[in-house]
């Protein structure tokens, strides 16, 4: 959902963190960060429309699946290049992986704990040459594919676009839905939104602010 500056966090000494040391790490500004070779990568805001639209799944899937399975603002450790945690905006998960995070001061679903059912990722804006694009359509998608995730979701407000990937050997294969296209998905079959209507809830934030 941010908005990566890719512009490292700058230390005095420069030392690298541990991903137990990032987990507890605050900076006093509620400010987000992600990991990347150690050192921290600074978050911009998340946008209204984006909030809503999480928000609007989040109730969704209270109801689908219950509450003790949905996670927000939890960490998923992956193996890349480009970052040792990932945050996506809405995690859905199994008994197991629900078990695993439970209770746990830092939130972080580490590499060898049960995965969970699938995670969402309400992309950022920037066309194909950008960072931010990298970031969603490519690098994340390998990142959990790679850890074996089944199911990830990306909706795209700029695109007008819901993707629900299914892992196939080793890598998502996507279908693209559309205005008034129900999202269907293999692992949520009661699902019951098009996408005009969950692209909607970050719309009408839009007009409002």
């Amino acid at each position: 959902m941010t908005v990566a500056t890719d512009s490292l966090r700058q230390t005095t000494d420069q030392r690298r963190m541990t991903l137990q040391e990032f987990l507890t790490y605050d900076d006093g500004a509620d400010q987000r960060f992600e990991l990347v070779h150690g050192i921290l990568v600074e978050m911009a805001n998340e946008s209204t429309g984006n909030t809503k639209i999480a928000l609007l799944l989040l109730e969704v899937f209270f109801q689908l699946v219950g509450r003790q399975n949905v996670g927000v603002k939890q960490k998923i450790e992956v193996k890349s290049r480009y970052a040792t945690a990932r945050d996506p905006d809405l995690i859905v998960h199994t008994e197991e992986s629900a078990d695993a995070i439970e209770e746990r001061d830092e939130a972080c679903l580490f590499l060898n704990e049960p995965n969970p059912r699938a995670v969402f990722e309400i992309v950022s804006p920037g066309d194909e040459t950008t960072l931010n694009y990298k970031r969603d359509y490519q690098h994340k998608p390998r990142e959990y594919a790679e850890r074996g995730i089944p199911e990830m979701w990306q909706i795209d407000s700029v695109r007008e676009w819901v993707r629900v990937g299914s892992l196939m050997n080793g890598e998502y294969q996507f279908t693209t839905f559309r205005a008034d296209d129900r999202v269907v998905s293999p692992l949520f079959p009661d699902f019951d939104l098009t996408v005009a209507q969950i692209l909607a809830a970050g719309k009408r934030a839009t007009k409002k602010s």
